[in-house]
């Protein structure tokens, strides 16, 4: 199989992931290349006319990794290292999700190459509309259904949202998640992702024994994810102890104040700076001694280079992809209890899963409706994860990956080939 065209570091380690699972699970040679291979890839020029009347072109991305389970699902990023190959790996990651919280969705994902934090609100406006019209062949309530991830928010999908109903000739809510509850949103939507990472951290706490006050934790990459599982986590009585973003950290051994410490993000667009705690690097943050570690930045952060320092009884990965295979090895030999990716930050799709059914029934429902039905998916899943982890003495990962890819397996056997 020829995959020069998603060739990246992050498209080679979400194969090799695959691949150590394939190997495992004994699926046949002849369906690991249809199980692997995207389903579709869509290369999109983007021209926006910019402030001062120049036109700078943008590189725009959509991915979708199958489509046998029902329509496809995956956030759009804005973020200057977007590549197609990136995209992809991404797309390959959401599939698995999907599958193992049981979601009747394929893996899509999507993405423009660019720093949203350099453009003005109109340009940011007008990059996204565009892209949108590129994308409007290929997205659909029935088809693919974005939703926000890396560098977009509640607002860029309301623009996705009116610039394909503007084409359709009525408003179609369902087309996008993610966006304001005005126009269809899902209560508790923005709150999902992080929500979900800090009742799994629970859920290890109560399987490791370790009791909530007195804990530490720490935080890479301090946005919607890291915010909200920051928050979550103090309200149990977790110490957070440092957290970061793009542009630095901050720790304090006494633990930091999150109202502070929120007012001055507001402020300021950054941790950094913030007077209550001390400078960190983002490498030294991942090092810092704690109970709880949650990467919940990029992808790759965690390698070989560093496993072996890492100080964590648990590791939660608020973000895709963020453990290469190679640090994956070295954690299985140490004594630390990893929330592998696709569980751990599936809160988001499974929140986003909801607001699409809303949408299409125009009925919704209570954030506490919502909260209630996010945390027994979760629990599911988990415990499925957990069983399957201990039963075939296997890690984490590897049981969350099986039970993904074997699903999409399944269900690809069980509808055939055509022709």
């Amino acid at each position: 199989m020829n995959l020069h065209l998603y060739d990246s570091p992050s498209f080679r380690m979400a194969c090799q992931q695959f691949d150590l699972v394939a190997d495992f699970m004994e699926i046949p040679e002849a369906a690991r290349d249809r199980l692997k291979m995207p389903k579709r890839s869509l290369s999109v020029a983007v021209p926006v006319r910019m402030d001062d009347s120049s036109t700078q072109v943008f590189m725009g991305y959509r991915v979708q990794h199958h489509l046998t389970l029902g329509p496809t699902k995956g956030g759009i990023r804005f973020h200057p290292d977007v590549t197609v190959g990136e995209v992809a790996a991404l797309a390959m990651w959401m599939s698995w999700k999907c599958a193992l919280v049981g979601l009747p969705y394929g893996g899509a994902k999507g993405g423009v190459t660019c720093d949203p934090r350099k453009l003005s609100l109109g340009e940011l406006e007008r990059l996204t509309r565009r892209y949108t019209q590129e994308l409007i062949p290929v997205i659909g309530p029935q088809v693919d259904i974005p939703a926000p991830d890396v560098g977009t928010n509640e607002q860029v999908m309301a623009w996705i949202m009116d610039t394909y109903s503007l084409q359709m000739g009525h408003a179609v809510p369902g087309v996008v998640t993610g966006k304001p509850v005005l126009l269809g949103g899902s209560l508790g939507r923005r709150e999902a992702t992080g929500r979900g990472v800090a009742y799994l951290i629970s859920r290890a706490m109560d399987t490791l024994g370790i009791a909530a006050q007195g804990t530490t934790a720490v935080i890479q990459g301090y946005g919607n994810v890291g915010s909200v599982a920051a928050i979550s986590m103090a309200k149990q009585g977790i110490k957070i102890i440092a957290v970061s973003d793009a542009f630095g950290g901050i720790y304090n051994a006494a633990g930091l104040d999150l109202n502070k410490l929120n007012d001055h993000v507001a402020a300021t667009r950054s941790v950094v700076g913030f007077p209550n705690g001390q400078p960190i690097t983002n490498e030294q943050l991942l090092l810092t001694p704690c109970d709880i570690l949650v990467p919940a930045a990029l992808e790759r952060q965690i390698t070989e280079a560093n496993a072996a320092q890492i100080q964590c009884r648990i590791l939660a990965e608020g973000a895709n992809g963020p453990t290469t295979p190679e640090a994956d090895a070295i954690l299985a030999q140490r004594d630390i209890f990893v929330i592998p990716d696709i569980l751990c930050n599936s809160g988001g799709v499974i929140v986003s899963y909801f607001e699409w059914v809303q949408d299409l029934q125009s009925f919704f429902w209570s954030e506490g409706e919502v909260i209630d039905k996010l945390f027994r998916l979760l629990e599911q899943a988990f415990m499925q994860t957990l069983t399957l982890s201990r039963n075939k003495h296997i890690t984490l990962r590897f049981a969350a990956l099986s039970l993904g890819i074997k699903r999409v397996h399944d269900a690809k056997m069980l509808r055939g080939l055509y022709p």
